[in-house]
């Protein structure tokens, strides 16, 4: 319906107006609603006529389409936040999602880098960019492949935040970076000399060869964004995964910064450190990674306690 659209946009607007929401954000709202109104369309309602059990409804129909509980549970976020924000507007007068639950999902750990591996990878990503190339453009390619693995496990920044780092990251001649994070809040973080001096090394391949002298950010592109998107990194992260004899399946950009959190809590630091270091609003988010070194006890304990193997 017409109005529901409207509802919509205007919803999309508080949230990036007023909350700061990055635009990745507001594209998945807006695709977990679009989705929510057609369904609503079928059953012959709008957004300010649904009840209770019509969302209810809604949920046990992603269920029956296969979705995960974990994408249920941020479908019904996502509802939530746009009931509170109709009822906020005096559009309703109750807020259908109130009384609902989330499903409930099966707590994972997340796939976690080792130490050696982490090394293999950075290995084969500097060896790269130091072969000669045969063209000015492969050797950009694997130097900025080699730049932002560097950056990314010596800081854990989230993927968006890491290709969307501006040019002055990389000119300015200090251990910590400025971060400006989900929704805009700013944290400082370290670079290790090595992150510093990689990410420098692309800069001045880039500037000697003539490309994106205009550009504001450190990892440029053609594309809309202006930089180098997560996607791009996922697959170039992928391929040297798989010359090395990692599984690409079990890589991506987040399961670095996995490994940076995991890999400090491993060497003694603070959880509360490390929850400020990633940018977790709340340290519940973080706890998780106390969950992968209670697995890890639980194994060493298993693999060499005398009574364990009796």
């Amino acid at each position: 319906m017409a109005s529901d659209a409207i509802h919509l946009e205007s919803f999309l607007e508080m949230l990036a107006v007023e909350r700061g929401a990055a635009q990745n954000t507001l594209e998945s709202y807006r695709r977990d609603l679009e989705d929510f109104s057609g369904f609503l369309r079928g059953e012959g309602r709008s957004v300010l006529t649904a009840a209770t059990e019509t969302i209810a409804t809604y949920l046990r129909d992603l269920n029956r389409r296969g979705f995960a509980a974990s994408s249920q549970a941020r479908r019904l976020s996502a509802l939530r936040q746009f009931f509170k924000f109709l009822y906020a507007e005096g559009l309703r007068k109750d807020d259908p999602t109130r009384t609902l639950r989330s499903p409930k999902q099966r707590s994972e750990l997340p796939h976690v880098l080792s130490v050696e591996e982490v090394d293999r990878l950075i290995e084969a990503a500097r060896t790269a960019a130091e072969t000669p190339h045969p063209t000015q453009a492969s050797s950009l390619r694997a130097l900025r492949l080699y730049a932002l693995i560097e950056v990314v496990y010596a800081t854990g920044l989230r993927v968006s935040e890491l290709v969307a780092l501006p040019l002055s990251a990389a000119l300015r001649d200090e251990r910590l970076i400025t971060v400006r994070g989900k929704g805009g809040k700013e944290r400082v973080v370290p670079l290790s000399p090595r992150a510093r001096n990689a990410m420098r090394a692309y800069v001045a391949l880039r500037r000697s060869a003539g490309l994106y002298p205009q550009s504001p950010y450190l990892f440029p592109s053609h594309g809309d964004s202006g930089h180098f998107t997560r996607q791009a990194f996922a697959r170039d992260l992928k391929m040297l995964a798989a010359g090395i004899g990692l599984d690409p399946r079990s890589l991506s950009p987040h399961v670095l910064r996995h490994a940076f959190a995991s890999h400090l809590l491993e060497n003694g630091a603070d959880l509360r450190v490390v929850q400020q270091l990633l940018g977790h609003a709340d340290i519940s988010t973080t706890q998780i990674y106390t969950h992968v070194l209670d697995e890890r006890l639980r194994a060493l304990v298993e693999s060499h306690h005398p009574l364990a193997r009796k």
